[in-house]
Order: structure tokens, then C-alpha cells, then sequence
């Protein structure tokens, strides 16, 4: 085991597989841009007291163990999504997870490969020795037994933010629940952290990892072939045209409110189903319907005409918003369909600009509907896993 004072970032890195099941390094990769990592676990035990006895006779394990990781990173090319197992449309990019064959080229709902029952996606954790990037100078050099390993198995995930804001480079925050952690001093000899849903038993395989490398599996590249490093907020654009009359304030075109944060917020939560003689879910499924919202802050500089009164009674609309890249290429493109405004509130007061907040929401809808819920395409191009 390595001998450490203490472990930074620079030291860690964080690797997504394909299946919970899978094991080989090329059905794992490396996030790229991650900015932070957590990861808990909590027991749940009851006590067994009696007459006869002050303190409890035994403490015993009624429920699964409740193991949480939520991660941050810079939002790129959408190569991240793809990794766990988000549909990101592109032309070049084989079928995602949760698309039906044939339809990989086509457009899918972002979170259509986590609305099917799967063994979930195994998370680890690697830490190189003590003052020594994990990423070697980016050339990617082999992984050594000096190098230690946690793996969070069986991760569902649970929320997916997304937050632009002026200041702020573009920042996606994760969070997922798993069914067990294991840790392993060597990482060329780490077991997998993956159980056996159905009857709760530890996957007995050992698992392989790729290399780590500054970019990771990031593609989308910059001026002279570099891959992207962030995305900045002054190359965003929200377009809210079609939602303008749904607003007393003015929010579209250059004359419009001027927007200062737009955050999204995709929550998965999940029911875990058990049964007698199992002591873990045999399955974490999702709880439907899926509510998914918008929220935008901009400093109001005008009204138009518009009547609470029709408000009430206008149909769904469509929000979207584009992120350009150094080279001025579209990154990342984001559709949120079948919106409906559910807030306007107004804020002024002495010594600051007034402001307006609007908040929308949507329904998650099925793999094969395009009319609601949300949308990415990026332009990353190469395939995730390579196996």
C-alpha cells in the first residue's frame, strides 16, 4: 500500500463502466473535468433490547446498507453523459443505452437509458502515491499497484443539474445511489464492487481499468485540434422566443431581460424493491412521472403586453439553448419540450437591479417521445465503450 501524508485532486480519479456486470478496462472510462467527488455509506441497524437487560443484546441489519456518491464536473462535449448511460444525439455516435436498435442516429430523450430496469453502473475511485498526478502528464501511462482503488457498485443515478451562469463556467452535478463499496490497496488486483441483485451475493471477478488521461474520452475539440477544456458562459445562448408570451416580463432576442442563470434539474429518484431472503433490492426503479425543471434569474428591463387570465390557458412550448465552443462550432445543444410556466416572481429594491425569475417544467417522456422532456446533442463524435 502506498504510503501517503495525504490525498488532493490531483492524485484521484473518477471511471464509470458500462454495466454493473462488465469488468474489462474497455468497458470502463475515465470522466474527464471533474471538479469533485463524494462518495458515504450508512448502515441501518435496529436494536434488540429486552426485559431483563439495560443495553441491547445485538444490533442487527434489517435494511440495505444506503450508499451515496455524487460527483461535479465542467460541462464539454457530452462525452460524460454518454458515459453514464444519457442519450447525447449525434450522427457519428453508436447506439446509447436505452435507445431502441436502429435509432442511434435518431433523437432521444436524454434520460431514456436510466427509465429501463438494469443492474445499474459500477463508480471507481483511483488514487495514484502521495504528489503524483494520476493522469501522468496526460500520455496515459499504465495504472501500477501503487495505485489504490474504491469502487461504489450497482449506481443508479438519482439527479442530474445542470447550471449556466454568468461568472461561472457550465457545471454539471451528479448524483447517484449504489448498492456497495470496495476498496482495494492494488488497483491491477481490485475486485469488483458489484453485487448480485437477485440473491445479494459479491460478483467474485476482478475488474481491469484504462489508462487515465487528462482528457479522458473528451473528443470535442478547439482552434488546432485541442480537446475541449470548459465551456464558457459568454458563449451561451438561451433562446425563450416561443415562451415570451407566456411572460408579463420581456425575455426574448438582444432586447429582451437580460439572463444572468439558467439551471436544470433532472431528478431520478427511485423505489428500491425488496423481497423475503434477499438483503439487497433485486430491483431500483424509477418513480414515474418524472418532473423535470427550468429555472432562469435575468435583471428585467421591460414588460409587454400579456393578461395572467390567457396565461392560464396557453399550451406547451419549447425552451432551448446552445453553447458554442472556442472555434465558435456548436458544443452542446439542449431542448427542454412541452414546457409549461409554473412562476414569474418580480424583485426590486433600493440600490439594486430589478430582477425576474421564471421557473418551467416538464414530464420525462418514454425512449421514443420527441415532443416531451429533455433533449442534448454534443459534438463529440467517437463511440464511449470500446469493447
Amino acid at each position: 500500500m502506498a504510503n501517503r501524508n495525504r490525498v488532493i485532486y490531483q492524485s484521484e480519479g473518477l471511471f464509470v463502466s458500462k454495466d454493473a456486470s462488465l469488468t474489462g478496462a474497455a468497458d470502463a472510462e475515465q470522466l474527464g473535468r471533474v471538479q469533485s467527488a463524494n462518495y458515504s455509506f450508512t448502515i441501518n441497524r435496529q436494536d434488540v433490547n429486552q426485559y431483563g437487560d439495560l443495553a441491547r443484546i445485538d444490533s442487527l441489519v434489517l435494511d440495505p446498507p444506503t450508499v451515496s456518491v455524487d460527483f461535479s464536473y465542467y460541462l464539454a462535449d457530452g462525452f460524460n453523459e454518454r458515459a453514464l448511460g444519457f442519450f447525447v444525439q449525434n450522427s457519428g455516435v453508436a447506439s446509447n443505452r436505452g435507445i431502441p436498435a436502429g435509432a442511434s442516429d435518431a433523437q432521444g430523450n436524454f434520460a431514456s437509458g436510466h427509465l429501463t430496469a438494469t443492474s445499474g453502473i459500477n463508480m471507481y475511485i483511483v488514487t495514484s502515491p502521495d504528489g503524483e498526478d494520476l493522469n501522468k502528464a496526460g500520455v496515459g501511462e499504465v495504472m501500477d499497484s501503487s495505485d489504490t482503488v474504491i469502487g461504489i457498485g450497482n449506481c443508479y443515478v438519482s439527479d442530474y443539474s445542470l447550471d449556466l451562469s454568468v461568472g461561472s463556467l457550465p457545471t454539471v452535478s451528479v448524483t447517484m445511489e449504489g448498492a456497495n463499496m470496495r476498496s482495494s490497496s492494488d488497483v491491477g488486483n481490485t475486485g469488483s464492487p458489484a453485487i448480485n441483485q437477485e440473491d445479494g451475493d459479491a460478483f467474485p471477478f476482478y475488474i481491469a481499468l484504462p489508462n487515465a488521461t487528462t482528457d479522458g474520452g473528451i473528443e470535442g475539440t478547439e482552434k488546432g485540434g485541442v480537446p475541449i477544456t470548459a465551456l464558457r458562459p459568454g458563449d451561451v445562448t438561451v433562446s425563450l422566443s416561443t415562451v415570451d408570451g407566456e411572460s408579463i416580463a420581456d425575455i426574448a432576442g438582444v432586447d429582451g431581460a437580460h439572463i444572468q442563470s439558467v439551471s436544470l434539474s433532472l431528478p431520478l429518484s427511485r423505489s428500491p424493491i425488496q423481497r423475503l431472503g434477499s438483503k439487497f433490492p433485486f430491483a431500483r426503479s424509477v418513480d414515474f412521472p418524472v418532473d423535470m425543471s427550468m429555472s432562469i434569474s435575468a435583471i428585467m428591463n421591460d414588460t409587454h403586453t400579456a393578461n395572467l387570465v390567457n396565461i392560464l390557458d396557453s399550451g406547451v412550448q419549447d425552451v432551448s439553448f446552445f453553447i458554442d465552443g472556442v472555434s465558435g462550432a456548436k458544443a452542446i445543444r439542449g431542448d427542454l419540450k412541452g414546457v409549461k410556466l409554473d412562476s414569474e416572481s418580480f424583485s426590486s429594491s433600493i440600490g439594486s437591479n430589478k430582477t425576474v425569475d421564471l421557473t418551467f417544467s416538464t414530464q420525462v417522456g418514454g425512449p421514443n417521445d420527441l415532443v416531451n422532456g429533455f433533449f442534448m446533442s454534443g459534438c463529440g463524435s467517437g463511440p464511449i465503450f470500446t469493447a
